[in-house]
């Protein structure tokens, strides 16, 4: 568990001792059992910070995200001793300040941490790639607390913002409103709505419907279009195919009487 490894940061706490005072701790509230727990004599120096950032943390004394800032302040000399990377998983962590920045409450963030976790962690520089030339994909959840120069949202119809998943509710339709308002604030220079004219659909009969057309989020409404400059990608034209003129004279009545005497 996390207090598991928050207790082995500091120096002269092992496994057994972090394991003794997780053990102590059912019933009783993680800031009594620091304020009355005996430390290692290597440790002592240590404990009453970690004592006072529990308290502060527990009694919420500081509004969020200057949570983060007191960990952070905490751990930044730990991380110095323990990891030979300290600077690079600094950098990480301011990181992490940023996306916490863009969350209202403590609850919101560790739930959005949770669906949506980093998949990796950056290094120092290096030699420049040959190609420098890239594209950044990232979800809205993980956009948070970040900016590019340029940004382009995918599928900004109904169905997709808002998902069609989240329309039960005022509430729900007003945090997929928020949500698209994060996406959009990213963009420091460009921004670029994508609306898709159709969807094709699969595994339909062949007589149904290839595609369904695609309709612009209501979050987009037709009064606030003149603030954004439409563009519609020029689509390769297909040249129709029309079947060879000619005079020839059709005797309907002819063909339609050998096609029922065939038939008889």
């Amino acid at each position: 568990m996390t207090g598991f490894r928050v207790l082995q940061l500091l120096p002269g706490v092992g496994p057994g001792t972090a394991g003794k005072l997780l053990d102590r701790l059912a019933g009783r509230s993680a800031v009594e059992l620091l304020s009355s727990f005996q430390p290692p004599a290597r440790a002592a120096e240590d404990w009453p910070a970690l004592t006072s950032l529990m308290q502060r943390l527990w009694t919420k004394a500081a509004e969020w995200p200057i949570e983060i800032d007191l960990v952070q302040a905490w751990y930044q000399p730990h991380l110095e001793q323990k990891f030979a990377d300290a600077s690079v998983r600094a950098g990480d962590l301011e990181q992490l300040a940023k996306i916490a920045a863009g969350c209202a409450t403590r609850q919101e963030f560790l739930t959005d941490l949770t669906l949506d976790p980093p998949q990796a962690t950056s290094d120092e520089s290096g030699k420049p790639l040959l190609d420098e030339d890239y594209l950044i994909l990232s979800t809205i959840h993980s956009a948070k607390g970040q900016e590019w120069k340029a940004v382009s949202i995918l599928n900004v119809v109904d169905g997709c913002i808002p998902s069609d998943l989240a329309t039960g509710t005022s509430e729900e339709i007003e945090e997929e409103r928020r949500l698209l308002y994060v996406a959009m604030t990213r963009a420091k220079d460009e921004l670029n709505l994508i609306v898709p004219q159709r969807f094709y659909t699969h595994q339909q009969a062949r007589s149904g419907d290839r595609h369904v057309y695609a309709g612009r989020s209501r979050f987009i409404p037709a009064n606030i279009c003149e603030h954004f400059r439409r563009v519609i990608w020029p689509a390769a034209r297909r040249e129709e195919v029309r079947p060879p003129a000619t005079d020839a004279a059709i005797d309907i009545r002819e063909r339609m009487r050998r096609m029922w005497s065939k038939a008889s």
